[in-house]
C-alpha cells in the first residue's frame, strides 16, 4: 500500500468516526446529555481537524480549528 493510498484510507475512516461522533453529539445536546455532548464535539472537531491536515485542506482546518477554541473556551469558563 502506498503512502497516499493509506492516507486516504485514514482520512476516509476517521471523517466517518468523527461524523459519527459529531452526530451523537447533536442527539446528546437534543436529549440534554451535558457536558457528554461536549465531549462528543471536541473529539469530532479533533477528527475533521485531522482530516483537515490529512488532505492539506486549509479550509477544514480554519473551521474546525476556530470550532476547537470556541468550545474549549466556553467549556473552560463554565
Amino acid at each position: 500500500m502506498t503512502d497516499i493510498a493509506r492516507r486516504d484510507r485514514t482520512a476516509f475512516v476517521v471523517k466517518w468516526v468523527a461524523s459519527v461522533i459529531q452526530i451523537f453529539g447533536y442527539a446528546g445536546t437534543a436529549f440534554g446529555w451535558t457536558p457528554w455532548n461536549l465531549y462528543l464535539f471536541v473529539v469530532g472537531v479533533l477528527g475533521w481537524l485531522l482530516v483537515g491536515v490529512l488532505w492539506n485542506d486549509r479550509a477544514i482546518m480554519l473551521i474546525h480549528f476556530v470550532a476547537l477554541g470556541a468550545m474549549l473556551a466556553g467549556m473552560a469558563s463554565q
